[in-house]
């Protein structure tokens, strides 16, 4: 039969787990509610903001110091920079996109005057219209047969522009590596300038395509991007219209006509959107 002193050992020994157990859950509580605050509810961030880098690198300091008049550091000209969604792939793989930049960049290369086809986005152009009924020649008679044409007749083939690409990329990097044993976004200017050379002669004898017709059909969309609407992914920030003085697409020129040659400032399809 317990005693007294047995009884009291019991309630005490009571009384120390309902202590430690508040005191376990006070320290969980505290824990959670720091866990909460360092990660600004992390899940609604996700769902908000998709911030998923405040949960990688949360601060972990303590949540009482001040925050106040805090100045943000600058993190530099890239966070600033607007990105250019419209400069995206949608047909050529990247080792594609960087030989056309590359060989767009010879034909169109930067100068005194103004930027090249690299910074004109002429790439993306050639990219863009290959995608689209351009590279399916889908304003064009493609049903057999197939004659060799007069001059002035054009191309005359069953080969789409998209797959004439795909081909003669292939071959102008073959040949480079056949004539400097390296691809040709590795060789320096003057050989990539001598293989387009070899390209627009037909000294390059291919089998399968055209060289001189590629390197035509390259140069004339080189040409394309540089100087059409921004609209179609070329001419960044009307560029090449300003290195030819072209005014772009102007709605009246009754401001200039009685002056004389005037420089205007280019105008593109966009600027002609109302404003909201």
């Amino acid at each position: 039969m317990p005693t007294d002193q047995d009884r009291l050992h019991e309630e005490t020994d009571r009384s120390n787990d309902t202590r430690t157990q508040e005191a376990e859950q006070a320290v969980h509580s505290s824990s959670r509610r720091k866990f909460l605050k360092t990660t600004g509810y992390a899940l609604g961030g996700l769902v908000v903001g998709g911030a998923l880098s405040t949960i990688i690198g949360c601060n972990t300091k303590d949540s009482t110091e001040d925050t106040t008049d805090k100045t943000p550091t600058d993190t530099g000209a890239a966070a600033n920079e607007v990105k250019n969604y419209n400069r995206a792939l949608m047909f050529f793989t990247q080792e594609q996109y960087r030989i056309v930049e590359s060989a767009a960049e010879r034909i169109f290369p930067e100068d005194d005057n103004g930027p090249g086809a690299t910074a004109l986005g002429v790439a993306f152009f050639i990219d863009h219209q290959l995608a689209g009924d351009y590279g399916f020649n889908g304003r064009d008679y493609m049903s057999p047969p197939f004659y060799a044409g007069e001059k002035e007749q054009g191309y005359q083939g069953r080969l789409k522009r998209r797959e004439i690409y795909e081909i003669g990329i292939r071959e102008l990097d073959n040949y480079s590596n056949s004539k400097y044993q390296k691809g040709f976004t590795s060789l320096a200017p003057e050989e990539m300038d001598a293989v387009l050379k070899d390209f627009e002669s037909d000294t390059a004898k291919l089998t399968t395509i055209s060289a001189s017709a590629f390197f035509k059909m390259l140069r004339t969309n080189t040409l394309e991007g540089a100087y059409s609407d921004p609209l179609y992914g070329g001419n960044a920030n009307m560029n090449g219209w300003r290195m030819r003085g072209y005014p772009g697409n102007q709605m009246s020129y009754t401001a200039t006509i009685d002056k004389g040659y005037t420089p205007i400032e280019p105008s593109s399809l966009q600027d002609h959107m109302a404003a909201h």
